[in-house]
């Protein structure tokens, strides 16, 4: 067994096909296929169920991947290790984010980059049951979103909770100049307002509904959509207003755009950065980490000098 052959696996169980898995490993597809028949064979078990195509793994390749998830994390944290030792702390950094969390998630990077600018990153857009699922496969170095705190103290995470600070309406004021004044809006209030919002199996719109439903509300929903950027387009346009966790940078990217508090319960899960757990992280994702929360400890400390209002 080799760290080439639990790549190979890795890549497999991302990819859900066999030829896209070669692809990412950068071998042909007969290679792969025979390093893992050879991984199969050295173990002593089948861990794919093959067919014509890729058809998943046996009970047996579940727990060989739970394992080569582990290895595979630990042996790249090695390299970025490494690596960082020869120049620095450098490297791409894989973070996974809700669309609308309480957290500016650029002006934190920006704070970080200060420290560490040979930081890359890539960011994936998920739900927040698909976030926890990614920090526990590794497919992510660094989640951002929703969290059940309990949930990941019991999963040994590191976590850093951000602040509550409320839900907005956000509205183009030369179409909806009524709310222009106003100190806060109540949940009634919003029964006629057109509303532009995310799509219903996202957590933030789910807790949006639910709110909804205890006060008696029937929203006017004019569009959803997955897509935050096409609902700020809309909000713009005069289409109708948003909803957001208070934190955003919208404000300053569009001047255009107002907000006016919302009274509404606070959610039940709490906005957190996470990762895992000390001696789990990798060194790259808690350097991180590190950096991440003595920036927003600062800034929940001194919100008016937070950056970009990252701290939300």
């Amino acid at each position: 067994m080799d760290i080439k052959q639990l790549i190979y696996l890795c890549n497999l169980e991302r990819e859900r096909h066999f030829g896209r898995a070669a692809e990412a490993s950068f071998v042909s597809q007969p290679t792969l296929s025979m390093r893992l028949k050879n991984l199969e064979r050295e173990l002593g078990v089948p861990l794919i169920n093959r067919s014509n195509n890729f058809a998943g793994f046996t009970a047996e390749g579940e727990r060989v991947l739970d394992w080569a998830r582990e290895i595979v994390s630990v042996y790249q944290g090695l390299k970025l290790e490494v690596e960082s030792l020869k120049h620095g702390v450098n490297g791409t950094l894989r973070i996974g984010v809700v669309p609308q969390c309480s957290l500016a998630l650029a002006a934190l990077l920006k704070s970080v980059n200060q420290q560490f600018p040979q930081l890359d990153y890539r960011v994936a857009v998920l739900s927040a049951d698909q976030l926890l699922e990614a920090l526990l496969s590794h497919t992510i170095d660094v989640g951002i979103g929703f969290f059940e705190l309990a949930t990941l103290s019991g999963l040994q995470f590191q976590a850093q909770p951000l602040i509550d600070r409320g839900v907005e309406l956000i509205f183009n004021p030369d179409f909806f100049a009524q709310y222009s004044q106003l100190p806060h809006l109540s949940l009634t209030a919003l029964a006629t307002v057109p509303l532009c919002l995310a799509e219903p199996t996202r957590y933030f719109r789910r807790y949006l509904d639910a709110q909804f439903r205890d006060a008696g509300v029937t929203p006017r929903v004019v569009l959803e959509s997955s897509s935050i950027f096409q609902l700020m387009q809309a909000v713009h346009c005069g289409l109708g207003c948003a909803l957001s966790p208070v934190g955003h940078l919208l404000p300053g990217m569009m001047p255009s755009l107002h907000a006016v508090p919302l009274d509404i319960s606070p959610m039940a899960r709490y906005g957190a950065v996470a990762i895992a757990g000390p001696g789990r992280a990798t060194p790259l994702a808690q350097r991180f980490f590190d950096a991440a929360r003595a920036a927003i400890i600062a800034a929940t400390a001194n919100p008016a000098s937070a950056t970009g209002g990252f701290a939300s």
